[in-house]
């Protein structure tokens, strides 16, 4: 890292080498928002040596958790759901499985949809509790089993997800099933912030900076006015979460890998870990990325992040404790942007995010932690380093034995060209696409291209749009053909099982399938740069988890991996 002032970037360099300077005034208010440096500076901790241990090459699942449902779901997929999954797929021999954050969101309705816009990263969405599972309910009288029973939601008739229409039945269940509170509650911890935060949404909304300024930081005052029964409901919540995740690591045991979490890059500002933590937290920056060329104004990701400065002077705690919860009840950890544990490019308040600048971080603190919790939880680690990262963090997590990603899609050499399977990397995880991206169905017949010429959100003109992705689609049935894998009169069924058989000729560690391309879905999770005018995180499986385990597309996969 070039001797920039705290860490705070004076230029930085696109993608093509240009350098580009930032304006004085952005890098006075970047170090503003950073606080008075520590005095004296904090020293980082003595990083542990070596790697992580080679990861197992096997093959697996990548899965939209709320979209795998099934006959005893809720109109989202849940915990039982995953579990029940787990145990198929160990069953056909497959070694892991990557999910969607799984991170708490604010107990609002509407329930906010986007997995990776948490309020929490330190605990579980109560959204995929299985409520027929609970011992509450197990326990209950008949009458109270019938109440329950009764508050099951319908079907949406979008078919699509109704995040809304399910909280809000699981919260009327999850009311009644409820032990007694008593008066008071225990004394603070963690969970209990993240709870008495939890208890004064109900009364003053989800963005603790609109509160009373006495309630704005956690401690007594906050404590003093949160219902106890209110706090006692949340704490339950999050032990009942702890548990039926537990079910759902356990049934993954003997997996070459288990279940792999994701985590987001940042927190809702006005969230539960943004008031919890307010003494390692950057008051007012948000995340993004600077502009190029298909972002020219760049980007502002709306979450906020950690202070460097102050996450040192407290010994990187948070960050260990974060880590250490999640690999609690998981086998690996994706980290979405990993290459923000170098830097993030940070927008001031009022700011657009052209107008902001990079922030450094100490990487070898932030990556010698992740590897020890990695290594005393036993798991594997993968990091999202798509698109323009620096050589560093490429380097660097090859030297660490972290998995990157390789994405189809992205897969390419420096004229654009599909590259051949044995040129990708060892040390990566394959897929085919990710949620950010189209299936493979939905690649192949310009899915992509029609839900982005009516969300409104193409950059270039449609004739453009089709042209590019015509070139894009000879491309690569150019590669599969050169592999022979596909012929003159392949049909897209044919070329989507002949991209798997792609992926299983590289060398990469970790091969994962995404039930979304291999049942034909052409609509992708999430479209970047939409809100309304797609239906984010709201698309569910052609099938249910019933009819999905016995589908011979999803066997001839089993097969073909197993190869």
């Amino acid at each position: 890292m070039p001797a920039f002032p705290r860490g705070v970037a004076t230029y930085y360099e696109t993608s093509g080498g240009e350098r580009v300077d930032i304006d004085p005034a952005v890098v006075e208010t970047v170090l503003s928002l950073l606080g008075p440096p520590a005095v004296p500076p904090a020293a980082a901790p003595v990083a542990p040596a070596g790697p992580l241990p080679e990861v197992p090459r096997t093959w697996g699942w990548m899965l939209q958790l709320y979209g795998l449902r099934s006959a005893g779901s809720w109109g989202v997929g849940d915990f039982a759901d995953l579990a029940a999954f787990t145990r198929w797929a160990r069953s056909t021999g497959a070694g892991a499985i990557l999910v969607n954050p799984l991170h708490a969101v604010a107990p609002v309705d509407p329930l906010p949809a986007s997995p990776y816009s948490p309020s929490s990263r330190r605990f579980v969405n109560p959204l995929y509790l299985r409520i027929t599972d609970l011992p509450e309910y197990r326990d209950a009288p008949p009458a109270l089993r019938a109440a329950v029973d009764a508050l099951r939601p319908l079907s949406s008739p979008d078919g699509l997800i109704d995040y809304d229409g399910a909280w809000r039945a699981k919260h009327a269940a999850l009311t009644l099933l409820a032990p007694p509170a008593g008066a008071s509650f225990a004394d603070r911890s963690s969970l209990t912030d993240f709870a008495v935060y939890c208890a004064l949404v109900a009364d003053h909304g989800p963005d603790w900076r609109t509160w009373p300024t006495e309630l704005q930081r956690p401690g007594a005052a906050a404590y003093a006015v949160a219902d106890p029964s209110a706090v006692a409901f949340h704490t339950w919540l999050q032990r009942r979460c702890a548990e039926q995740l537990a079910v759902a690591n356990a049934a993954a045991e003997g997996m070459a890998v288990g279940i792999i979490h994701d985590l987001a890059v940042g927190i809702d500002p006005g969230g539960a870990d943004a008031w919890t933590l307010q003494d390692v937290i950057a008051p007012g920056a948000k995340v993004g990325a600077p502009p190029d060329a298909f972002n020219q104004q760049g980007q502002d990701w709306g979450l906020a992040t950690w202070s460097p400065d102050r996450l040192a002077d407290t010994g990187y705690t948070a960050w260990r404790t974060l880590l250490r919860e999640i690999f609690r009840h998981a086998g690996g950890l994706r980290v979405d942007h990993v290459a923000g544990l170098w830097r993030l490019w940070w927008v001031p308040p009022g700011q657009s995010p052209a107008q902001g600048t990079y922030v450094y971080y100490d990487d070898a603190a932030m990556l010698g932690i992740l590897v020890e919790e990695a290594k005393l939880a036993g798991a594997v680690v993968v990091g999202e380093d798509l698109g323009t990262v620096e050589d560093v963090v490429t380097t660097t997590l090859q030297d660490r034995n972290i998995l990157g990603s390789a994405v189809l899609w992205f897969t390419r050499d420096d004229d654009g060209r599909f590259l051949p399977p044995g040129d990708w990397p060892h040390n990566a995880l394959a897929s085919i696409s990710t949620h950010d991206l189209p299936t493979a169905g939905g690649f192949l017949s310009g899915e992509h291209v029609l839900a982005r010429a009516e969300a409104g959100v193409l950059t270039r003109d449609v004739k453009v749009e089709w042209a590019a992705f015509s070139k894009e689609r000879t491309l690569l049935l150019d590669l599969l053909d050169a592999e022979g894998l596909t012929g003159p009169d392949s049909t897209d069924e044919e070329i989507v099982l002949a991209m798997h058989q792609l992926l299983l000729r590289t060398p990469c560690r970790i091969v994962l399938a995404s039930p979304y391309d291999v049942l034909g879905e052409p609509r992708q999770p999430n479209l970047p740069g939409t809100t309304s005018q797609y239906p984010n995180w709201r698309i569910p499986l052609p099938l249910s988890l019933e009819d999905l385990t016995v589908d011979a597309r999803m066997k001839q996969i089993a097969d073909l991996f197993n190869a």
